[in-house]
């Protein structure tokens, strides 16, 4: 099930979100660029993962080069979070949203959270997850399993436990 935040984007952009779950790993750069949004690996400041910004008529994402790929991978999904859903926060600083290691901005902390929770939907979509879940390991929840789907999608061990968590053998 996606989260709230999937359900309030324009039912255009959600089209084309849908195009790009339906395999894993997720095409990251697929989808933004189908969005419009360019994708640029920078030189950030230690302690900086990824920041969004209107540069022109362009929105760009700029990720820390110096982090390790899986977490790349989450905080592209993080600032296309923001796109999709913040556009008007975006939009009212000169510098976008910046965020740090820990996907706080200086933003509310509602907005991180909405970030974060869209943000697994991109990387990680659920109804993936549980089938590979299922077809590969009868649904059965252990350290081995977390690890390769990790894997499978190129995040984090740690994000691929948070997703399970809310995982709920029907």
């Amino acid at each position: 099930m996606a989260s709230r935040e999937f359900r309030t984007i324009s039912p255009a952009q959600a089209a084309v979100v849908e195009q790009h779950l339906l395999e894993y790993p997720v095409k990251l750069g697929s989808l933004a660029k189908a969005l419009d949004v360019d994708i640029k690996v920078s030189s950030m400041g230690t302690g900086l993962s990824g920041q969004v910004a209107r540069e022109g008529d362009r929105y760009v994402i700029r990720v820390n080069r110096n982090e390790a790929r899986e977490r790349q991978r989450f905080t592209i999904g993080h600032e296309l979070s923001h796109f999709l859903l913040h556009k008007d926060v975006i939009d009212a600083s000169p510098n976008g949203i910046t965020d740090n290691v820990l996907y706080r901005s200086g933003a509310p902390e509602r907005i991180e959270y909405e970030a974060n929770r869209l943000a697994a939907d991109l990387v990680m979509p659920m109804p993936l997850v549980e089938k590979k879940l299922r077809e590969d390991f009868g649904g059965i929840i252990t350290e081995a399993t977390i690890e390769s789907l990790a894997d499978s999608f190129e995040v984090s061990k740690a994000a691929m436990e948070i997703r399970l968590s809310t995982f709920v053998e029907a």
